[in-house]
């Protein structure tokens, strides 16, 4: 009588199981900007006659794309890193207020602050370009960066004030026995000890203001502030022949997130779980 034996897989073999898996995975979440960038490649070509392998480097696609959206990136360049500094500027207080104060309700104010990103974005846009009639803000680097910067406070309110959190009370302590004050001891110890939060922060409010379509569609009406979004929505409409030029405009406008995403990436697993074990 023969007995069957049931063979279990091997670590080994789960590991290349697992790999196979997880390459085939990143394959199908890459290939769309694979296509963007081989699309990019062969200008000459038509949307539907792109080949899967580009044969020859042309880069003339790219070469309009900056003629044409140069001037857009850096609007947006601009833009972002004003939303960043305006960003930081009031949710690295608040979060440390919220944090080491011991403010009646913080949990409430940290739960409403939550409650804020779920707002869909055409009603606070709608709201905004109201009040910025009024204030003047309309088609203003200075409006639009204010805009942008609504998107990214809330998420580093609540990522700076649990990193906060668990900073040691000797630490502050200690600063308050050698003669610092509120405030200097959130500009000298608070601050610096939070590297990592506000390094995460301001890179999401980087990439939320980078992003933003909304507000850049709604608060601006002439082409005096227009960012890489707009630019390339309205290229589409203009070009839409020219897919090359369209998909190396994309491209040059992902580079600078990707960019920093591989600079920042070890601050940002530091940041995130910063604050999670006190």
């Amino acid at each position: 009588m023969t007995s069957v034996v049931s063979r279990t897989p091997t670590p080994a073999r789960r590991r290349w199981g697992h790999t196979v898996a997880g390459v085939l995975i990143l394959c199908v979440m890459l290939f769309p900007l694979y296509w963007m960038l081989n699309t990019a490649l062969q200008p000459a070509s038509g949307l539907l006659q792109v080949d899967p392998v580009p044969s020859g480097l042309d880069l003339s696609g790219f070469s309009k794309a900056l003629s044409d959206q140069g001037g857009h990136l850096l609007t947006s360049l601009a833009v972002s890193l004003g939303a960043v500094a305006v960003c930081l500027a009031i949710a690295a207080p608040a979060a440390y207020g919220l944090a080491r104060f011991g403010l009646r309700g913080s949990r409430t104010i940290v739960f409403g602050t939550l409650i804020t990103q779920m707002v869909p974005g055409i009603v606070i846009a709608n709201a905004l370009y109201n009040s910025y009639v009024d204030l003047g803000l309309v088609n203003t680097h200075f409006g639009l960066m204010l805009a942008d910067a609504s998107l990214g406070i809330p998420f580093s309110i609540v990522l700076m004030r649990s990193f906060m959190v668990s900073i040691p009370g000797e630490v502050i302590e200690a600063a308050q026995l050698d003669g610092a004050g509120p405030v200097r001891t959130f500009l000298r110890v608070v601050l610096p000890m939070s590297r990592n939060a506000l390094i995460t922060s301001g890179l999401f409010a980087f990439l939320f203001s980078w992003s933003d379509f909304m507000f850049a569609l709604t608060l601006n009406t002439t082409d005096e502030v227009k960012p890489i979004t707009l630019g390339i929505y309205q290229y589409i409409g203009a070009h839409v022949g020219d897919w090359g030029s369209v998909m190396a405009a994309s491209v040059l406008s992902a580079v600078p997130a990707a960019v920093l995403l591989v600079l920042a990436q070890k601050y940002i697993a530091a940041g995130i779980t910063g604050g999670s074990v006190k």
